[in-house]
């Protein structure tokens, strides 16, 4: 009730808020003169009676004065330090008056007393009603103003999940639900948790009469093309859109205002994910040491998160950034000591997978085979490189030491210390390459290609994919970076396209792939290539993570748009498209993703005289010599830019 009568309160017009407290400071006055007789005489009168002259007087003096002191031009809920001192100073005045009349000169019976008791009544109900307005009052206005400034949104979904989702919704100081958008025609109109159920069709008109601003996607078990297909519907009406996890991630529990996260861009693109081969995943992985190079990298990241749900006996995991290792190390640490927790409570027996974070390059031979000689791991997963092609255009020698001759070390010495696996992560960029990230990974699988030929105990596997969703230096976070500053939104070129994959599900097919090789007893050295979908324009990825933040493109046919796409042209060693393959007719495996190229290579004995070759253009920091020993080498590689090597530039000029 006193909600109800706070909010009508606060509803009410400023004037007549003001005849408002100006009605409770005459009925102050009024009682205040009756409780001084109370004070004084120590029994009740009537006001009618014999307090009636100081009542009158009372109020005809302080009202007059509250008004000149502006005391009903203040707003209560805001009342501070100054508004009490203004009341002390209009009391103060009223206290002269009123104890002049009553006290020093007294009319009648009127007890000299009530002149010095009811001023300081009234100081102090004054006082008090306006702190009590201020807390009373202050609090429910700014819930109301918080309330007031939500941003408005639909639930597209009127199921299980966007049920939930409203309900934990109720109260958030963030965003009020509108109501629902749902396919089914037979729930249009209808109400549901007090929220009329809308066409989606109807989304451009909904935006602007329901001030609706975001979209939140409840459909967790809704296949990719169908989401795709609503969401192309939604960002045609200018508004951001935002989701919930899939199905399974929401299966454990009750959905809430914390799943709800960004839209990625990943949700426009390629396929539906296959479901894992749970035999292949933990193969090579439940009970073993595995090793990780490039842990801290975002594939072996990855690759440790998805390992370790696998239940391996240790977990090996090298890194040459101190940083980059201390975090996934972090991460892992706590989700393994949680897992063991909820184990222990139903079994005390079980197992905790050790964690050993090492510090090394995989270029030092001597850590590597002592690390190996160590922990004898049964599989290696050597996700170390260079990979970000301008970088490594500009620094050649370095990304061909740490890609061929880092994954040479680790080869030879997997090899020597008897490991049962070697998989090697490469790059759709290793086919006919026009950069030097691409020629090296190119050689590297080459590397182990060529080590597979000899008599060995080791299985070494490649797995070549194109770019992942999220990964360092990918372009989808430049371009929501971009985006959240304001533009403008940079591409090197409009006909660039590029294959993509999200990072969960090309780790997954990376391990699949590695033990597929084991179960199968396929030829030693194969390569597998992942099934990428179709290539996507990065120009079409600029423009949707525009469209995505409910922003527009600013172009000719939109001037006024919000965010401007500018060409910055190609950079030294990048290529409009990306291939897969470099022979023809791949084999097909039984995994649906996953296929078997066919690469000619070069035997063991032959690669590494060719190999000393290009160590000697190293050692001589001869870069034209690296690049013309790469391309002897590497089929296909052809150069697409002049020599950009910073350090072979600054002494070509001195």
């Amino acid at each position: 009730m006193l909600k109800n009568i706070a909010n009508l309160a606060l509803a009410l017009p400023r004037l007549l808020k003001r005849f408002v407290v100006m009605a409770v400071d005459i009925s102050l006055c009024l009682f205040t003169v009756w409780f001084a007789y109370f004070l004084r005489l120590d029994y009740f009168v009537t006001l009618s009676d014999r307090a009636f002259w100081p009542g009158l007087a009372s109020v005809v003096i302080a009202i007059p004065i509250f008004i000149s002191f502006g005391l009903y031009r203040a707003i209560f809920r805001y009342v501070g330090l100054a508004a009490f001192v203004t009341i002390f100073k209009a009391v103060a005045l009223y206290s002269l008056i009123f104890a002049t009349l009553f006290t020093v000169i007294s009319f009648g019976d009127i007890p000299r007393t009530v002149g010095l008791i009811q001023p300081l009544l009234l100081l102090i109900v004054v006082t008090a009603s306006r702190m009590l307005a201020r807390f009373w009052l202050g609090g429910l206005y700014l819930s109301r103003s918080k309330l007031a400034l939500r941003s408005g949104v639909l639930i597209y979904g009127a199921g299980d999940a966007g049920r939930q989702l409203a309900a934990a919704m109720l109260n958030s100081p963030e965003m009020e639900v509108k109501g629902f958008l749902d396919d089914d025609p037979r729930l249009h109109g209808r109400v549901l948790n007090g929220k009329r159920i809308y066409n989606p069709s109807k989304i451009n008109a909904l935006a602007q009469r329901l001030n609706v601003t975001t979209v939140l996607l409840a459909l967790p078990s809704t296949n990719r093309q169908r989401r795709n297909q609503i969401i192309e519907g939604l960002i045609q009406a200018k508004i951001s859109v935002r989701t919930l996890p899939s199905v399974a991630d929401l299966a454990q529990g009750k959905v809430t205002t914390a799943d709800i996260h960004e839209l990625d861009i990943d949700d426009l693109l390629g396929r539906e994910a296959v479901a894992p081969d749970l035999e292949l995943l933990s193969l090579n992985i439940t009970g073993k040491t595995i090793l990780v190079t490039g842990a801290g990298g975002s594939i072996g990241s990855e690759l440790c998160r998805q390992i370790v749900q696998h239940k391996p006996q240790t977990l090996l995991l090298i890194e040459l950034n101190e940083l980059a290792l201390y975090s996934i190390h972090h991460e892992l640490e706590t989700k393994v000591n949680a897992a063991h927790l909820d184990s222990e409570a139903a079994v005390y027996s079980a197992p905790q997978i050790k964690l050993v974070p090492l510090l090394a390059s995989v270029c030092d031979d001597q850590r590597i085979q002592n690390i190996l000689e160590t922990y004898q791991p049964h599989t290696i997963y050597h996700a170390a490189a260079y990979k970000h092609v301008p970088m490594v255009e500009h620094n050649p020698i370095e990304g061909v030491i740490n890609n061929v001759w880092g994954t040479r070390t680790v080869a030879l010495a997997a090899q020597a210390c008897g490991v049962a696996d070697v998989v090697l992560i490469s790059t759709d960029k290793a086919v006919r390459p026009t950069n030097v990230m691409g020629a090296s990974k190119r050689l590297a699988e080459m590397v182990l290609q060529g080590l597979a030929g000899l008599p060995t105990q080791t299985r070494f596997t490649m797995v070549r994919f194109g770019n992942v969703l999220g990964s360092s230096g990918s372009v989808v976070p430049r371009f929501k970076e971009q985006v959240r500053s304001g533009g403008p939104v940079t591409i090197t070129h409009p006909e660039i396209t590029r294959y993509f994959m999200t990072i969960p599900e090309a780790a997954q097919l990376v391990i699949q792939a590695g033990a597929m090789s084991r179960r199968d007893l396929c030829t030693n050295g194969p390569v597998y290539v992942l099934d990428m979908g179709e290539p996507v324009k990065i120009i079409d990825l600029a423009r949707r993570t525009i469209e995505l933040s409910g922003l527009t493109l600013r172009d000719e046919q939109n001037p006024e748009g919000d965010i401007e796409l500018i060409v910055t042209g190609l950079r030294p060693g990048e290529k409009l498209y990306e291939e897969l393959l470099i022979g023809d007719n791949p084999q097909t495996t039984d995994h649906p993703r996953i296929m078997q190229a066919n690469e000619a290579h070069l035997l063991w004995l032959e690669l590494e005289a060719e190999l000393a070759k290009l160590n000697d253009a190293i050692k001589q920091n001869d870069i034209q010599a690296l690049r013309a020993q790469l391309e002897h080498l590497v089929v296909g590689y052809k150069p697409n830019s002049p020599i950009v090597d910073w350090l072979y530039l600054a002494k070509a000029v001195r």
